[in-house]
């Protein structure tokens, strides 16, 4: 449970750091886009916290980073989420649910 709590804060400083990017390209904000290039270097240190194997730990994230962004995309952004995202949007959380539950043989 702690390996998911990390890897949700860091999708949540990945996601912001992007955002606060986007932000500052949308404006005249060289300070936002230096901030969120701050909280991508975070984002880094955090992902790599968790005990996993790398690629394991990089699919997994993958979903929650997903998952995270189109929050961010609705609330902050204001933007809606096409079908298309929906649906391949469940692919990938349906990818990242095989990859946490199975176990080698």
């Amino acid at each position: 449970m702690q390996e998911i709590l990390l890897l949700i804060l860091a999708a949540v400083l990945e996601v912001g750091g992007d955002a606060l990017i986007r932000s500052g390209l949308k404006g005249s904000g060289a300070l936002l886009m230096a901030l969120g290039a701050a909280v991508l270097v975070g984002y880094g240190f955090m992902v790599n916290l968790t005990k996993l194997d790398f690629n394991r730990l990089m699919g997994i994230y993958i979903v929650l980073f997903f998952l995270v962004a189109q929050l961010v995309s609705v609330v902050v952004f204001k933007e809606r989420i096409p079908a298309g995202v929906w649906a391949g949007g469940a692919l990938v959380v349906a990818g990242g649910v095989v990859m946490m539950l199975w176990r080698a043989a």
